[in-house]
């Protein structure tokens, strides 16, 4: 079933009570946290998301409205190999019940194993979640699935890798830089 409802201003006790249900394709800007751990990209990064409302029974405390949320998009992420970028699929399939009152959903939270619990508030925005849970299924260290496109040096047997030793340290010239200055009237040397 098709509803009406608004996904930045959800009313979740009404939406999981009628079992509505929405969904979208939204542009990755739409969220600039998530976007922000993303390389920048052409045009056309796609989240495609899916909400539909339900009634769930957790052992004492009744049926709870509740959602089951679906999410998934392709994103550019840097390899920790190469440094490059490397499309990686991240998907969500999650389903939240709402209780009452936050010391209800922290105690519900604990004793459900296959359902997370939050407070039920007044409205919620469904995008906001859709980012947060996206944000928490980002793999720790994105990769390449085969072999890095471009090469990197592994190790002093892999061409190019003395030259890149023999690169002078910038921190090295920030030191130079230091000591070079101790002796100038700007560092608090009286004239």
């Amino acid at each position: 079933m098709q509803s009406d409802y608004a996904p930045e201003s959800l009313d979740v006790a009404s939406f999981s009570a009628s079992a509505s249900r929405l969904q979208g394709v939204s542009p990755l800007e739409q969220y600039p946290r998530l976007a922000q751990d993303c390389l920048p990209a052409p045009e056309g990064v796609q989240v495609r998301w899916l909400a539909r409302g339900l009634r769930l029974a957790l052992p004492g405390a009744g049926v709870l409205p509740a959602l089951h949320l679906q999410a998934q998009a392709e994103l550019p992420l840097a390899c920790q190999l190469c440094l490059g970028s490397v499309r990686t699929p991240v998907t969500v399939d999650r389903r939240f019940a709402f209780a009452a009152s936050e010391e209800a959903a922290a105690r519900l939270d604990e004793q459900a194993e296959d359902v997370d619990v939050l407070a039920l508030a007044p409205r919620l925005n469904l995008h906001a979640l859709i980012e947060d849970e996206l944000l928490m299924a980002l793999p720790l260290t994105p990769r390449h699935a085969n072999a890095c496109p471009e090469h990197v040096p592994m190790s002093a047997q892999s061409e190019g890798f003395d030259a890149a030793a023999r690169r002078p340290s910038p921190f090295a010239a920030l030191a130079a830089l230091k000591d070079g200055g101790k002796s100038g009237p700007a560092n608090g040397a009286k004239a």
